[in-house]
Formats: C-alpha cells, sequence, structure tokens
C-alpha cells in the first residue's frame, strides 16, 4: 500500500471564473500524520508512547533511573490532566494544571538524559521531546489562562 494518496482539484484558470474556465489537476501528496486535539486523549497516547519508548531502553544501573524517571514523569501528565478535568472547583482544577505543566517539562529534561545516554535512541527521544514540548506549552496557556 503506498504511503501517497491522490486528490482531484479544479482550479480556475487565468481566463475568468466561469465554468468552462475550469480545469482538472489531480495532486499526490504524503498525508500528514493528524494532531488529536482532545488533550485528554492526547496525554494519554503521550504516556502509552514514553511506557513503549522506556521498553526499548537497554538495561544498566544508570539508566534504570533514568527510565524510572520518564516513566513516572511521562505518564503522571495524563492521571493529574484527567484529575483536572474533574476538578471539584477552579483552584483545584489550576493546581492539577500545574501539576501536569511541571511534569511535562520534567519529561522534557529525562528525554534530553536518555538520549545522552543512549545515543542510538536520539531520534526517537527527540521526538518525544518534541509532543513533551508542545503539551508544556498548551498546559501553560491553560495554566496563565485560568
Amino acid at each position: 500500500m503506498s504511503a501517497t494518496t491522490a486528490s482531484i482539484s479544479y482550479l480556475p484558470t487565468e481566463a475568468g471564473a466561469n465554468a468552462s474556465s475550469w480545469q482538472l489537476r489531480e495532486e499526490t501528496a504524503v498525508p500528514e500524520p493528524r494532531k488529536t486535539f482532545d488533550l485528554l486523549e492526547r496525554t494519554a497516547m503521550f504516556g502509552e508512547a514514553i511506557v513503549r519508548f522506556a521498553k526499548t531502553i537497554p538495561r544498566s544501573p544508570a539508566n534504570d533511573r533514568l527510565i524510572s524517571q520518564l516513566v513516572g514523569s511521562g505518564t503522571s501528565v495524563g492521571a493529574n490532566y484527567c484529575e483536572a478535568d474533574d476538578a471539584v472547583s477552579k483552584k483545584d482544577f489550576k493546581n492539577k494544571i500545574g501539576i501536569c505543566r511541571k511534569e511535562a517539562k520534567e519529561c522534557k529534561f529525562w528525554l534530553r538524559m536518555i538520549a545522552a545516554a543512549e545515543a542510538p535512541l536520539k531520534s526517537e527521544a527527540r521526538l518525544l521531546w518534541k509532543e513533551a514540548s508542545e503539551l508544556h506549552l498548551i498546559l501553560c496557556a491553560i495554566f496563565r489562562k485560568c
């Protein structure tokens, strides 16, 4: 199965916008991966990705500590967002979002440490770091607005 999709679009020619001046054009494009906009689902998917990534890290005394910290902070983002979603007051919501924000930032740190400790995992760690960074920015914006 091909990773590209073909689409057909009708474009007006320079002559004008009447029906006879439109031309058919076929485009082939690589679809861009869709971002999940439901933050509860996105944080859960991030936690799952962190757990899968942690399973690929070679075990050693130093790495075991990094793995433990990464899994703790990476899964905590979603768990605390879930708690924030069920907050009983605005103050409780802001407190839980603040924790989510801190955990996302901490996760970025541990991903950086793992990338330094295990060079072959650097590219995958960088992708997760980018997602952690995006989540951190989203959570910071929510925190500022409440």
